[in-house]
């Protein structure tokens, strides 16, 4: 992450990782260039209007916004790639997954089930930016989804109402992650009709599209609202999956007890990626009894 101490240097290192005039981002906002100028010198701060609009606009969360968006600037750490921030170099990498499990049962009205289309906008912007080519953004895939298993489809939002956090899963059969695993068949290949209702498998497999929030305190509600699911679920036997190219949730995955089972290279380096693209399966059962 990047530590960023002013608003204007926030919006210009935004321009350079797109690749965004100041015109245009003027023209997306609907102000002149003067105003992102002085923005950019930090000789005018916005209305709250215009942080809303920044805010939607940029895809960055709205805190590291208002954070930055003040004569007493709070300095604050920030990740394009994640859309992830912190106020502190130690709290930049993923809380450990033990310190998760004994807190486990806290949690806010932030996180709630996905209840329109509308909710997976945000969803599907996350994915396009991790430039991951095997992620599926098929609306009606994701849709369908949320009909399927609403216990793990869901959106979190921060104290001002705006985007925070989500968690996307499939349910699928074991034919059809079967092929996900042997690479006869890719995530962005996937359609509604390979989705099951897992409380008719002899073994539900839980494939996770993508878990991710702005910050660790919302990852750590996303998180415990899914593993609290698994703890409480009389599943039997069951298969948990996710792929993956966050650079960040490696020792995440290790703790929870899952296990790599291919990456790809060849993608990584093709598209430029931070780190290569992997499918992870297990299941939480040992971690959830331990300790």
């Amino acid at each position: 992450m990047k530590k960023f101490q002013t608003l204007g240097e926030l919006i210009k290192s935004y321009r350079l990782y797109h690749n965004i005039s100041q015109s245009d981002l003027a023209s997306n906002l609907d102000v002149d260039a003067r105003s992102v100028m002085r923005w950019e010198k930090n000789e005018t701060l916005l209305n709250m209007e215009k942080e809303g609009m920044l805010a939607k606009e940029t895809f960055i969360p709205y805190q590291v916004i208002r954070n930055l968006n003040s004569t007493n600037q709070i300095p604050t750490f920030y990740d394009f790639g994640l859309r992830k921030y912190s106020l502190s170099s130690v709290s930049n990498e993923l809380p450990d997954a033990d310190w998760i499990k004994s807190k486990i049962d806290i949690s806010t009205d932030r996180v709630r089930p996905i209840k329109t289309k509308e909710d997976l906008i945000p969803i599907l912007r996350h994915t396009e930016l991790q430039n991951n080519p095997l992620k599926t953004t098929d609306i009606e895939l994701l849709w369908e989804a949320t009909k399927h298993l609403p216990e793990l489809n869901l959106i979190m939002f921060d104290q001002s109402g705006y985007y925070s956090g989500h968690c996307i899963y499939f349910s699928l059969s074991e034919r059809t992650y079967h092929k996900i695993r042997n690479r006869d068949c890719e995530e962005n290949e996937l359609t509604p009709n390979d989705l099951v209702n897992f409380k008719t498998q002899d073994y539900p497999i839980f494939y996770c599209h993508s878990i991710t929030a702005d910050c660790n305190e919302n990852f750590f509600y996303i998180i415990g609202t899914v593993l609290k699911f698994f703890r409480d679920s009389s599943l039997g036997d069951y298969l948990y999956a996710l792929l993956t190219s966050r650079h960040d949730s490696h020792n995440m995955s290790e703790q929870l007890g899952v296990k790599t089972v291919w990456e790809d290279y060849d993608i990584k380096e093709t598209y430029n990626l931070r780190d290569a693209p992997r499918l992870v399966e297990g299941t939480f059962n040992s971690f959830l009894a331990s300790g």
